[in-house]
């Protein structure tokens, strides 16, 4: 071959003169005929799969829609689920308040089992652990003995090592704090004029917690780290001493305290076991001939929070269903789930639950309207009457709780029916996995579309590469027989009468 085409430009190809000019290869589409045969082969395999383009286009950017609505959808449930639990626990919902009239004496809180009442409260002593404190040394560096210490309190107990590493009063606080089973002390050095002292204290209140250390060191001096809440004393001259070399600056103590003028004790300031249902935090002793009133009454600001989230969750999900369903006459766009059928179904079952009318001896609470909760006819969702609401609270916060909670209660209705959607297994599962198979099928389908269409183009561009060979080679055999006739038009200088175009040369 004695030459070759190669440029990408389209119009009149280059040639060769004389017998080699038919022996020309053609590399680029498009050159012999000056067709741009590029765009010609896409336009062509575009519309060969527009049609079915267009399904699969139409396909998934339906079921996409539709996943995003069921999870819009699944949204509103779970922040309505998330409202429910203490609707329909009629305890939770019928709540107290506790007020001490005294708060630096005490404070208190309830819980479900609290009922209404006013108790007169005194407090004698308050719950203390026990602090046990050595004589002064010189520093916190000073070396006090080697040998072990015992340290007790109730039936635990830990059994500290003294030696050369550890045996300075800081170094013996160190190793009681870091004992791994430390019985419930802790330790410190507390420097003053006097001197440095070691300072042991109980971390648990109650006169169970007294504190007990002996010691074992072979006549060194951790003698006077030791004591006993049952050491012996002895009286000379009127002073009274003890063996102990410890002393307690603090003994663990029960809080004494009186309610309606009956003695408890406790051996926590926490006190959770005197009054049903109410926990009492002691603060301090009352005053002598003293006391404070503790009140436990009903609790309706709860109640009405309560219930108000639950009415602004339950708007959202009516509001998210309206949406995903409706149609739009104006914009004539329907929802993306418009005419769903578990969508449908679920407002078929929410209405019912909402229509749920309790029948009570005495009349009383008997449905959401007694709450001041009704259908606004304008949103087609729930209005609240807080002062309706108040007033069924404060009149028979009982009957609320019955309505809304309990085995029939409209909020454990309510409880069931969300988590038969949004559950393990349930419809919305259901509903998403078919909808994520048929996502997978249009990719399927893509895929496959993708490869007829690569080798439809593949054909095209063959069938087109050919014809272009063959005008590459007319043209080529053109300049040959234009050249053979009339020898002349190959010459710069020839005139123009002397070409084959000009129709001169017969």
């Amino acid at each position: 071959m004695s030459s070759a085409i190669t440029s990408s430009t389209s119009g009149t190809s280059s040639s060769t003169s004389g017998s080699a000019a038919g022996s020309a290869v053609i590399t680029s589409t498009g050159i012999g005929s000056g067709l741009d045969v590029t765009s010609i082969v896409s336009l062509l395999t575009k519309a060969e799969g527009a049609a079915q383009q267009a399904q699969i286009s139409n396909e998934q950017s339906t079921l996409n829609a539709q996943l995003s609505a069921f999870g819009t959808f699944s949204s509103a449930l779970s922040t309505l689920q998330s409202t429910l639990t203490t609707l329909e626990t009629p305890g939770q919902l019928a709540g107290f308040s506790a007020t001490v009239a005294d708060a630096t004496i005490a404070t208190a809180t309830t819980n479900s089992n609290a009922v209404a009442g006013q108790y007169t409260l005194t407090v004698q002593n308050l719950a203390t652990s026990a602090s046990l404190s050595s004589a002064p040394f010189s520093s916190s560096s000073s070396v006090v003995g080697s040998g072990t210490l015992n340290i007790s309190v109730g039936n635990a107990s830990t059994t500290i090592n003294v030696n050369g590493g550890n045996d300075t009063l800081s170094g013996i606080a160190e190793a009681i704090n870091n004992s791994s089973n430390n019985p419930g002390v802790s330790a410190s050095v507390v420097t003053t004029s006097a001197g440095a002292r070691l300072v042991i204290s109980g971390t648990q209140t109650g006169a169970a917690n007294a504190v007990t250390v002996t010691e074992t060191d072979g006549g060194t001096g951790l003698a006077g780290l030791t004591y006993s809440p049952t050491a012996p004393t002895t009286t000379v001259n009127g002073v009274t001493t003890s063996t102990n070399g410890l002393t307690q600056t603090q003994a663990a103590a029960d809080a004494n305290f009186t309610i309606n003028g009956y003695a408890a004790t406790s051996a926590s300031n926490v006190v959770s076991g005197a009054i049903s249902g109410v926990s009492i935090d002691l603060l301090a002793p009352t005053a002598a001939g003293a006391s404070t009133t503790l009140t436990i009454a009903p609790d309706t600001s709860a109640a009405q929070t309560s219930i108000g989230t639950f009415v602004t969750a339950l708007n959202g999900v009516i509001s998210a269903v309206q949406s995903l369903t409706g149609y739009d006459p104006t914009t004539q766009t329907a929802g993306a789930l418009n005419g769903d059928p578990t969508l449908q179904s679920f407002q078929t079952q929410l209405q019912s639950i909402l229509d749920t009318i309790v029948t009570t001896p005495s009349g009383g609470i008997q449905s959401l309207a007694d709450l001041g909760i009704a259908a606004d006819g304008q949103t087609g969702g729930l209005d609240s009457n807080t002062t309706t609401l108040n007033t069924a609270l404060t009149a028979n916060l009982s009957g609320v709780a019955n309505l809304l909670g309990g085995t029939n209660g409209i909020a454990t209705k309510l409880n069931a029916l969300v988590q038969s959607y949004t559950g393990p297994g349930g419809l919305l599962s259901t509903v998403t996995q078919g909808l994520q198979t048929g996502l997978t099928n249009a990719a399927t389908q893509q895929t496959a579309l993708n490869a007829e269409l690569a080798t439809y183009s593949a054909t095209l561009t063959a069938q087109y590469n050919a014809m272009d060979t063959a005008v590459a080679a007319l043209k080529q055999t053109e300049t040959y027989l234009t050249a053979e006739f009339n020898p002349n038009s190959t010459s710069s200088s020839s005139s123009s009468s002397s070409s084959l175009s000009s129709g001169t040369t017969t």
